[in-house]
């Protein structure tokens, strides 16, 4: 740390922001995982610059969001958003507490929604 405090004025003010990736071990300190989820987006975004409404590009964001929370929280993606469409249709209260029922994370979520981790993936987590 003294070495850093000799170079500049402006890493002395950087350092104690990344103290914490030195404390706390299972931070990651790049963003790799969040950009391979939107890269299937990215390499598609020609096709969908000409929605035809701002609304439908609103609703393509919402359900491309939707499907990599899925993904994120080790769902069945195809049995997850029938489940979703299924259950949105019988609310008759669509309150935030039935709502967040629903949400990828929920406990509340049918086993068989979700995708079994091998001991080796459930490791890397």
């Amino acid at each position: 740390m003294a070495y850093v405090k000799r170079r500049s004025p402006k890493r002395i003010k950087i350092l104690p922001n990344f103290l914490i990736f030195l404390e706390n071990g299972t931070l990651e300190i790049d963003n790799n995982g969040a950009e391979r989820s939107i890269k299937p987006f990215i390499i598609g975004r020609k096709n969908w610059l000409f929605s035809a409404s701002s609304k439908g590009a609103d609703s393509s964001a919402l359900l491309y969001s939707i499907i990599e929370t899925a993904k994120l929280n080790h769902l069945a993606v195809e049995k997850y958003l029938l489940y979703l469409m299924d259950e949105l249709s019988k609310l008759q209260n669509k309150d935030k507490s039935s709502l967040s029922q629903l949400l990828p994370w929920a406990s509340e979520l049918p086993k068989e929604l979700k995708i079994e981790l091998k001991k080796d993936q459930s490791s890397k987590r």
